[in-house]
């Protein structure tokens, strides 16, 4: 005779199978949940038989939440060892970022099926599980043996909870507990309770250690006057009244992330347009407690600040990205560079901070990701001074490249000086330490002589110490993807480089405006020139664009994995994006095809 559970999982099997035939509704023994979630699955297009999910082995090992987890993981782990279970923490997206398994044999079978630390299960990738039901449904729930929407994973229970921070309510991750099937699987929904509120408490305390820190340095900042002051920490804001006549929470957003780029550089500060279209100039600290970082202070100043004015009219170091007053009125203004495009607010700030810095000769420190044009801005703002040399670029990576010298220092001694001079400094942040002191000599030797020094790194807390005196003035070169209002311009004037009297079908801008350029302007400039290079008519259109362009993955793709995602979109496009076709030439399934469409994030428009 057949337990309980057996004839269960037999009676929701049996429900699976008929749901996966025909969509009709499974037998009311299945929970409701559960029901859910397998029509979610199945809208999805979710594999039965195998599990695909995504990978990210490089992650933040050290967040609030794996730290609060680890404490608790650790107690769990020795109280297991040896049984059929495990505990896994996972965080608000589905990413497993900890698990600790009791015996081997389950440890294994969980390696199969991708269970383990860097894997994604949220339900958008594996079905109906533990993990993906409470995050998407924010609740406790079990998932038992056959109700798993996928089959390799039906020889195991699990039960899992959404972690929530105390302060906000808001969900920071999931807390699961898997172990094979049998009579302990009625007990998990407990213990998982309970392990999460362990860590919850614990988080509650970080939390608290980072607010009595961000509290302190925002008490002794506001103590001295009334300039705009805003302390931004992950659960909470505090603003003085200054600040708060002046922003909105989406300012909040904007100032976050901006003070997120800048950190703690000393001397460096940014100017960031608000949500208003009104500019601000952002100083930012970062603020750690005894728990780690804490968030950033940050003083404000306002152009009709009437403290800032009279800052800005004394002497001393200017602000990083600051304007002089005649130029501030107009900041917003284009301010058209040789050889380059845009009007974007933040690029035409950081135009105007170099221009001012290359006629008066003012070291800087340019900071920016890869690919974004410092070196461009170099160069065109150098010849805007009617300088008859090219600027002088080394390359603290690769000194040699400069000229015969191997030695970073003798090659920046060996560099032309004097008035109309121009030396860029390229990886600042790659100098070694038993050659900051040398590379400073030979940068303020060139300084005195007349040049215009210019650094540039990707971030500016990259700064060696004996460095950081050689550059009074620092700006921040916008990444590509925070001025795709700029994207038309930049698409035709590096076509007109290109030089083939090529254009772009209507179609290819919206597709371009999608994807988020990690490597900036250079990339946009590569891919344009592989289009020009292999396209059928006198236009760019979509079939021409390189096959990543169609994907809008949010991680880096292995060799294997970027070559299948090439394979598929090359398959879509010669039949017009038909899924069916395309399958039928791959050799593959229809279904595979909607799943790998989504695990590379590839979107293709349909052609009537």
């Amino acid at each position: 005779m057949l337990s309980d559970g057996t004839a269960r999982d037999r009676t929701i099997a049996r429900a699976r199978l008929k749901f996966l035939e025909n969509a009709e509704l499974p037998a009311e023994i299945v929970p409701e949940g559960i029901r859910n979630s397998w029509r979610r699955s199945k809208y999805l297009g979710i594999g039965t038989d195998e599990v695909v999910v995504p990978y990210q082995p490089d992650y933040d090992r050290e967040s609030r939440l794996v730290r609060a987890a680890t404490p608790v993981l650790d107690r769990l782990e020795q109280a297991l060892a040896g049984s059929d279970a495990c505990v896994i923490v996972t965080d608000r997206k589905g990413w497993v970022r900890d698990r600790r398994v009791g015996e081997k044999r389950l440890s294994v079978h969980l390696d199969r099926v991708h269970l383990a630390p860097g894997f994604n299960y949220a339900e958008q990738f594996v079905g109906t599980n533990g993990i993906g039901v409470a995050l998407e449904e924010h609740r406790p729930n079990v998932v038992l043996g056959t109700e798993h929407f996928n089959e390799r994973l039906q020889n195991v229970s699990c039960a899992a909870a959404p972690i929530r921070n105390s302060v906000t309510g808001r969900v920071e991750g999931a807390m699961n507990l898997t172990c094979w099937n049998g009579p302990a699987r009625t007990l998990m929904a407990a213990l998982v309770q309970e392990a999460v509120g362990d860590i919850e408490r614990v988080m509650y305390e970080f939390s608290s250690s980072h607010q009595r820190a961000l509290l302190e340095a925002f008490q002794r900042v506001t103590h001295y006057g009334d300039r705009p002051v805003l302390c931004l920490g992950q659960d909470f804001v505090l603003a003085n009244s200054a600040a708060t006549a002046r922003l909105t929470s989406d300012d909040h957003r904007l100032l976050h992330e901006a003070a997120a780029e800048l950190g703690h550089a000393p001397r460096t500060r940014k100017q960031v347009q608000l949500t208003g279209g009104e500019t601000v100039l952002m100083r930012c600290r970062e603020v750690d407690s005894s728990a780690g970082a804490a968030g950033y202070l940050l003083e404000l100043a306002f152009p009709d600040h009437p403290a800032d004015q009279a800052r800005r009219s004394g002497t001393g170091l200017r602000a990083g990205t600051g304007l002089r007053s005649s130029e501030e009125q107009d900041a917003n203004r284009p301010w058209p560079l040789p050889g380059l495009a845009g009007t974007d607010p933040a690029w035409n700030t950081v135009s105007r901070t170099v221009s001012r810095c290359a006629r008066e000769r003012t070291p800087l420190l340019l900071h920016g990701e890869t690919g974004t044009g410092k070196s461009a801005l170099v160069r065109a703002t150098h010849a805007l001074t009617g300088a008859a040399s090219a600027p002088v670029i080394v390359d603290a990576t690769d000194p040699r490249a400069a000229g015969a010298e191997t030695d970073l220092p003798a090659a920046l001694r060996a560099a032309p000086t004097g008035p109309g001079r121009t030396l860029v400094l390229r990886n600042v942040d790659a100098v070694a330490p038993g050659q900051g002191p040398a590379v400073a000599r030979a940068l303020d030797a060139a300084a005195a002589q007349g040049t215009w020094i210019v650094g540039t790194l990707h971030s500016a807390p990259g700064v060696p110490e004996p460095l950081r005196h050689c550059f009074v003035e620092a700006a921040a070169v916008p990444a590509l993807r925070h001025r795709l209002a700029d994207l038309p311009a930049l698409v035709d004037c590096l076509l007109q480089r290109i030089g083939a009297g090529v254009e772009c079908a209507p179609e290819v801008l919206p597709l371009l405006r999608r994807h988020d350029w990690p490597g900036n302007v250079r990339q946009l400039n590569l891919a344009l020139r592989e289009a020009t290079a292999g396209r059928r008519t006198y236009r760019i259109e979509l079939r021409d664009l390189p096959p990543s362009l169609h994907s809008a993955g949010s991680r880096p793709l292995s060799a294997w994995e970027a070559s299948e995602r090439d394979t598929l979109v090359q398959a879509l496009l010669e039949v017009d994006g038909n899924k069916l076709v395309a399958a039928q030439r791959l050799g593959i399934s229809r279904t595979t095809i909607y799943r790998k469409m989504r695990a590379y994030g590839i979107t293709l428009p349909t052609r009537h």
